[in-house]
């Protein structure tokens, strides 16, 4: 027998098939020229069999010889063409996506649109020296001066990108059922009062800081007194803002006055007592309202314990009226040593205080009505933790969409009835007591990278409820939809939406809205069954977005999008971790992180959840 050529043998792609049968190889397959049909078994005679059943007509037309050669030839020339221009589009797609994180770069830190004519030449001085010792330098200065950057296009790239923005919004206001407006400084009575306050605290400060000689100056006069390194700028973070530019600005008072002095200008309210009774009173409720600003915020808050520090601060609110009715000034130390200068100065002079005690009374009946709802559902909040304590009405569980009574009641009758799992909320209760201390105590010692460390309550509560049966699947259902994982949402907010998909098929999907870097866990035991495909034509970047995992259990088989799984096939145990939250914002900026659900069937998954 005759022996076979190695080539044969091993099935490689032979270069007269070109010439033969307008074949190429193309990522180790054979690849037709004329349909573009692939064979991934590279054999002589799979490829011949092609050529002659699909493309007889060609054959006649073309016999073999110099004539079918130089068709070939014509076919490939075509192919090789296209694909330079496939090069160009997709190089374009890359100047357009840079000279757009350009322009928001330059829109973001407030700079002129014709900053990206100067921003560009920069880029080019730096490169010119940074990459002098790489062989692409030449590529690289190339690519730079290629990138649309010129004045008029960050313009219309601003305009592209607020009216996106605007129309993402938009979009998902309309697909939400609920979303809240967030009013910040009412214009009240009370309000425009110390408007005027914070408005001369805001001139002073600018006209000190903003003015680089009279920066230097006050600090010079500072450091002689031995007083602090100078004053803080007011930013747009309002009242955290504000408590500490006030806090400062008090601190600093006498050398403010001194200074303005030195320059001959002229603020005779920095002496005038009334004025500077509003200036105290609102630097000790402002340093109070940071206090609470500071519990409502980080990863891991219930909405109970959100819900809790702001009936305690309401509590306080009371207090702080009889405080002022009584004229203690027990908890508003620098209005009370404001109090006792002029009671030293002037033991006749009566300071109104009423008045203050007027405007915090309006503050507290802003509170009441702001979160006057809140106070109606506290029996819907605490049944994330004591579920074998609370006994909810119709009302409470019509609040939650999705949720069978008739199950529900049927459950809790059930879990209360267990002493195995009654103990086990009751052992999660005093576990949250226990961080809760631990937080105490490290807050009091300033240790907040210890505390960073602190098992996070919500990881706790989650534990728990997924170390149920599935016989309380309803209640896990219901203690999801209650449950609050995200700080600048402070709830799970739950969007239905319709998307349209690359080939044109409409599906449902499911939004849920979570930190970044939010752990995913199995809501019970799922299988998986491989990495999604990334969709469209994304960039580098885009395409570390745009993963996510296929799963199956209980029947169900759906997708999770936007998160990074920690292992694509084999099977996950209820309650383990799925993946991670991938961050959209630093993709997509404007758009707020989520993980999307959709089902395989296209169906919607809502009900589901």
């Amino acid at each position: 027998m005759a022996k076979r050529k190695k080539d044969d043998e091993y099935r490689t792609f032979q270069d007269e098939w070109t010439e033969e049968f307008a074949f190429v190889e193309r990522a180790g397959s054979a690849v037709c020229l004329i349909c573009n049909d692939k064979i991934t078994s590279l054999k002589r005679s799979n490829v011949k069999r092609h050529f002659d059943t699909r493309h007889a007509t060609f054959a006649s037309k073309y016999p073999a010889g110099d004539s079918r050669k130089k068709a070939c030839q014509e076919l490939l020339s075509r192919v090789q063409a296209s694909q330079q221009q496939l090069r160009v589009w997709t190089r374009q797609g890359d100047y357009n996506s840079a000279s757009f994180a350009g322009s928001l770069a330059i829109v973001r830190n407030g700079k002129p649109f014709t900053d990206g004519e100067y921003a560009k030449t920069f880029m080019l001085d730096v490169a010119n020296e940074l990459f002098d010792d790489l062989p692409n330098k030449d590529k690289i200065i190339k690519r730079i001066q290629d990138m649309p950057l010129s004045a008029r296009t960050v313009h219309d790239r601003t305009i592209v990108m607020a009216n996106k923005v605007e129309e993402t919004q938009v979009k998902d206001i309309n697909a939400a059922p609920f979303f809240s407006l967030a009013l910040d400084e009412s214009t009240d009575m009370c309000d425009r009062q110390f408007g005027e306050v914070m408005s001369l605290v805001i001139r002073v400060i600018n006209f000190i800081v903003a003015r680089a000689l009279n920066d230097r100056q006050f600090k010079t006069l500072l450091d002689e007194v031995n007083n602090y390194p100078g004053l803080l700028l007011h930013s747009n973070v309002r009242w955290l803002s504000r408590g500490k530019v006030l806090s400062r600005f008090a601190a600093c008072l006498n050398e403010i006055r001194t200074f303005l002095e030195m320059k001959g200008v002229g603020h005779p309210e920095l002496a005038d007592t009334e004025w500077l009774l509003k200036f105290y009173y609102l630097v000790d409720l402002t340093e109070h309202l940071n206090q609470l600003n500071v519990k409502m915020q980080g990863i891991g808050n219930t909405v109970l314990s959100l819900q809790q520090a702001v009936f305690a601060f309401e509590n306080k609110l009371e207090l702080f009226i009889t405080d002022l009715e009584t004229g203690r000034l027990l908890h508003f130390e620098k209005l009370s040593q404001f109090k006792d200068a002029c009671t030293a100065s002037e033991p006749i002079q009566n300071l109104d205080l009423h008045q203050l005690a007027g405007c915090t009374s309006s503050l507290l009946q802003s509170f009441k009505a702001r979160f006057g709802e809140f106070r109606e559902h506290t029996r819907l909040f605490k049944f994330i933790t004591h579920p074998n304590e609370c006994s909810l009405n119709t009302a409470d569980l019509n609040y939650i969409p999705g949720v069978s009574v008739r199950d529900f009641e049927a459950e809790v009758a059930d879990l209360k009835a267990s002493d195995m799992w009654v103990n086990k909320f009751k052992s999660l209760n005093e576990d949250l007591e226990r961080i809760t201390r631990q937080k105490a105590e490290l807050a009091s010692k300033h240790m907040w990278t210890e505390m960073k460390k602190l098992q996070p309550e919500d990881q706790l509560i989650l534990k728990t409820w997924n170390a149920l049966p599935v016989t309380y699947h309803t209640l896990q259902r219901f203690d999801y939809c209650c449950y609050v994982t995200d700080v600048k949402v402070n709830i799970i907010s739950r969007i239905s939406s319709s998307h349209q998909s690359g080939q044109g098929r409409t599906h449902q999907g499911l939004d849920i809205v979570c930190a970044d870097g939010s752990t995913v866990y199995a809501p019970f035991d799922v299988v998986l069954n491989g990495a999604l495909t990334v969709y469209g034509n994304p960039s580098t970047a885009q395409r570390i977005i745009n993963t996510g995992i296929n799963l199956q259990g209980e029947g169900l088989c759906f997708k999770l999008f936007y998160v990074s799984p920690v292992q694509t096939s084999g099977l996950i145990r209820k309650g383990q971790k799925i993946g991670t939250m991938l961050p959209m914002q630093r993709t997509y900026p404007g758009i707020t992180s989520h993980v999307h659900v959709q089902m395989c069937d296209k169906s919607d998954p809502t009900r589901y959840f």
